[in-house]
């Protein structure tokens, strides 16, 4: 399998790409970072000439998994929005994915077999005060999961999307701050009173391109330690 996944220098996309097995194309902005996997490429997934050598990229490498990992958190209340904000957030959580799916998915088709895996949130199930931006765009990656498993299925293309809750990395920690709160005030609202670890993240990836998943498509999966059943 060729695996190529976004936003692989860190966090849950570095638990991805090392530990999913395959051969492992990483993307990602730090080409320092990326240097530690044989197969890399370097690109900002808001430039769109950036992100248009990145889609020949998984046009000459045929591509038959793709982790949709990479996005952005943006802390901000609606009545502060920003219009630069926004397009950068849908163009990185939202657009960018959609397109790499358009440039994977033929080979895919040729193939008879792929697999789609968009890295979610929480917060695109469930909302989060604060954090609309966010919400959207990964809420919006739900849905285009759910249309695209219909379209593909006929393929043996699957299309799945994982959706993490407070996750222990540079991303979820700093996202905690910004919200004012403290780690420990918010794993007191996790019924498992734990963050997830991005090797969880890895694990549940690894399923889904497995030929015991075959079935498993257009889902929407919560990784959540318990937090969106509720408190």
């Amino acid at each position: 399998m060729n695996i190529l996944v976004t936003g692989a220098t860190k966090g849950i996309g570095e638990a991805i790409a090392i530990h999913t097995g395959g051969s492992t194309f990483a993307v990602g902005r730090n080409e320092e970072l990326l240097k530690r996997f044989k197969n890399y490429f370097v690109c900002d997934l808001a430039d769109k000439n950036q992100l248009e050598k990145l889609g020949e990229y998984i046009e000459k490498n045929n591509i038959d998994v793709l982790v949709n990992n990479a996005g952005e958190y943006i802390y901000s209340q609606i009545d502060d929005l920003e219009y630069n904000k926004l397009e950068h957030i849908m163009k990185v959580n939202l657009e960018a994915p959609l397109y790499l799916i358009s440039k994977a998915v033929p080979y895919m088709k040729k193939n008879k077999w792929g697999r789609i895996i968009n890295i979610g949130s929480i917060s695109g199930v469930m909302g989060e005060a604060g954090a609309s931006l966010y919400s959207a765009t990964k809420s919006g990656l739900i849905g285009a999961t759910k249309a695209l498993a219909l379209e593909l299925a006929e393929y043996g293309i699957t299309v799945n999307t994982i959706n993490p809750g407070w996750v222990d990395t540079d991303m979820g920690n700093s996202s905690a701050n910004d919200g004012g709160w403290s780690k420990e005030e918010i794993t007191e609202t996790i019924p498992q009173k734990r963050f997830v670890t991005p090797e969880e993240v890895a694990g549940m990836v690894r399923y889904l391109i497995s030929e015991d998943a075959k079935g498993v498509t257009g889902q929407s999966i919560n990784l959540c330690a318990g937090l969106s059943v509720g408190c």
